[in-house]
C-alpha cells in the first residue's frame, strides 16, 4: 500500500485538505483508507450502548457489527500506544492510505498551513514535508500549494506515491 500524510499544527485545515483529498482521489476510481492521529482520548460509542458495555466490563476488543459496516475497538489498557507501521498492518489493502497527523514518522507528506494561527512551519526543519498547502503565498524549497486547490494537491499527492 501506498502512504501519504497529512500535517500541520492544529486549526491549519489538515481534517478539510484530508476529506477533499479522500473525495477527489477516490473520484479518480482509487481506493483509499485513512488514518487519524489523536492527542487525546476518544470514544467512538456512548456510556449504556452494548459495546461501551463490553469494553467497560474489561474486554480487550470488541468488534461491532452490521450490514452497513463494522468496526474494531481495541483497549489498550496500559500498553504503549502502537506504531504506525502496527496499525497500516491492520487495514485492508487499498490503492492509498491519507494519514492524518504522525508528523514525526518518516512517510511523505504535506503540510497544511493557515497564516491566522500565528504557527511556524513545520517543512522548514523537515525534510519528510514535500510540500506545502497554505492560504498565503510563501517562498519556500519545496512545492506550495494553494490550500483550496485540491485537484492539484492530488495530482501531487498521487505522483508522489506512483499512482
Amino acid at each position: 500500500m501506498k502512504i501519504y500524510g497529512v500535517v500541520g499544527w492544529k486549526n491549519a485545515g489538515k481534517t478539510g485538505l484530508m476529506e477533499r483529498l479522500v473525495a477527489e482521489i477516490t473520484s479518480r476510481g482509487l481506493r483509499v483508507s485513512t488514518i487519524k492521529h489523536a492527542h487525546h482520548s476518544f470514544d467512538v460509542d456512548h456510556a449504556g450502548k452494548d459495546s461501551f458495555r463490553h469494553r467497560s466490563a474489561g474486554a480487550q476488543e470488541v468488534l461491532l457489527a452490521s450490514r452497513n459496516r463494522w468496526a474494531l475497538m481495541h483497549e489498550l489498557r496500559n500498553e504503549e500506544e502502537p506504531p504506525l507501521s502496527e496499525l497500516l498492518a491492520r487495514l485492508s489493502p487499498v490503492d492509498l492510505v491519507l494519514v492524518e497527523g504522525y508528523k514525526r514518522d518518516d512517510h511523505a507528506k504535506i503540510e497544511a498551513f493557515r497564516a491566522e494561527t500565528g504557527n511556524s512551519l513545520i517543512a522548514v526543519s523537515d525534510e519528510t514535508i514535500r510540500a506545502v498547502a497554505s492560504d498565503t503565498a510563501l517562498e519556500l524549497d519545496c512545492p506550495v500549494f494553494d490550500l483550496d486547490d485540491t485537484t492539484a494537491i492530488a495530482d501531487f499527492v498521487l505522483t508522489e506515491v506512483g499512482l
